[in-house]
């Protein structure tokens, strides 16, 4: 069967004169960040600029988020739903999204219980490219990827060791411990989290 979820031929604006809802989602952890809604006109801008772009009602013109507080969304990719009266656009945030602070309208805690695992990924990358003073993911990207490794095999023993003599605080602090090491490691090879996700993917299809 064909995908035509990105086929926006098909949109039908239509529907609420020439204006569909706009579901934006961060494109690793999942987290609904905000509503708009885009018109044409919106839409075009947004893929042709790469910054999601809307149509303000109360403002009655284009608004590129962020284009006042800098906290730009990044476009990643927009989908069709199969109505074809609803985007949902996947965008990679600069910034919180919310005037409030916070990094989605909804509040923070509407987050997937899986999607902190993506902002750990980018904050160990963003340490990767600043090694920042005093941090220690900072020590361990100093300390190379030999030493990165060996932390990794020394959190996966005492992984294993937790799971058949500790208790369950143990085990998961452990547990943590070493998704926390594997996953500066990958940062150490060029990789990160959503690669080994991709793997998992393509092991299960």
């Amino acid at each position: 069967m064909n995908d035509t979820t990105n086929d926006f031929s098909r949109l039908d604006w239509g529907k609420s004169d020439g204006l569909l809802p706009a579901i934006v989602q961060h494109w690793l952890s999942g987290q609904v960040l905000m509503l708009g809604y885009m018109n044409a006109e919106a839409l075009a801008q947004t893929q042709t600029s790469g910054k999601v772009t809307f149509y303000s009602r109360s403002k009655q013109r284009l608004w590129t988020k962020g284009e006042s507080s800098g906290h730009v969304l990044q476009l990643k990719s927009i989908r069709v739903d199969c109505d074809a009266d609803t985007l949902l656009v996947q965008a990679d945030p600069h910034g919180p999204t919310c005037h409030l602070g916070t990094s989605s309208c909804f509040g923070d805690a509407v987050r997937p219980p899986l999607g902190f695992l993506a902002e750990l990924d980018a904050l160990v990358a963003s340490r990767k490219a600043e090694l920042p003073e005093g941090s220690y993911t900072t020590q361990l990207f100093s300390g190379g990827t030999r030493r990165i490794a060996q932390k990794v095999g020394e959190e996966g023993v005492e992984t294993a060791l937790a799971a058949v003599a500790q208790g369950d605080d143990e085990l998961l602090g452990e547990a943590a411990d070493l998704i926390f090491h594997l996953t500066v490691l990958l940062r150490a090879r060029g990789f990160g989290l959503a690669d080994v996700a991709r793997v998992l993917v393509e092991r299960h299809g």
